[in-house]
């Protein structure tokens, strides 16, 4: 037995997510095997640019038990957010003309890189010099929420704990490694406190005991 699931996002960057659904499923006593998919839609002769044929698209290249679809808030208000990933939601089974999996949103403050400014040892693995002993300030974490720009100043810690200088900064891509950031965290709970990460576990929550995956 086991749980596929798709993760429908606007780039490549926010497979970093990943490990963070699949933890939260695990919190959640889904013990079974988990399959994660990123729906890569650049690759398509055509990529569907309406979220509603996304989240189709996504579906048929990629069939799930549970769909994840990612939306950073940015200038928006959750709400906002929420409405309209719905609204995409009920578009597409209207032109399925079938009930969909399972959808959860997954809406960080501003942007997702947010939740991966929590763990120092992480950023410096990630970075290529894990025993580095530059000095490193990083965010209150009951801060990163507020923060104007998330992704901005994660590449710059990355930078700074990189310890890279001449070529070698000039050849480091901090958007790559931002992307395995979350491969090395085992735990996600200090994240706990943030609201759109509450909302996130809640969802999770529901939709596993609604589907029977506790086992």
């Amino acid at each position: 037995m086991e749980i596929r699931y798709t993760l429908l996002s606007d780039g490549s960057s926010d497979r970093a997510l990943m490990p963070i659904l699949t933890w939260l499923l695990r919190k959640h006593a889904v013990n079974c095997a988990i399959q994660p998919e990123w729906a890569d839609l650049r690759r398509l002769p055509r990529p569907p640019k309406k979220l509603s044929e996304k989240i189709c698209r996504s579906i048929e290249l990629w069939p799930c038990d549970l769909l994840f679809i990612h939306r950073d808030a940015e200038n928006q208000t959750h709400g906002q957010r929420l409405k309209e990933t719905n609204v995409g939601i009920k578009e597409a089974e209207i032109i399925k003309k079938s009930v969909l999996p399972p959808a959860i949103c997954v809406i960080p403050v501003r942007m997702q890189e947010a939740w991966l400014l929590f763990n120092e040892h992480a950023l410096r693995q990630a970075s290529g010099n894990p025993n580095g002993k530059q000095p490193v300030k990083m965010p209150p974490l009951n801060h990163v929420e507020e923060l104007p720009n998330p992704k901005e100043t994660l590449h710059k810690l990355l930078i700074d704990v990189s310890g890279c200088k001449g070529r070698k900064l000039k050849k480091f891509r901090p958007r790559e490694k931002a992307i395995i950031i979350a491969n090395f965290i085992d735990d996600f709970s200090p994240l706990d406190n943030l609201s759109a990460f509450k909302a996130l576990e809640s969802s999770i929550q529901q939709i596993v005991q609604d589907q029977g995956w506790s086992w």
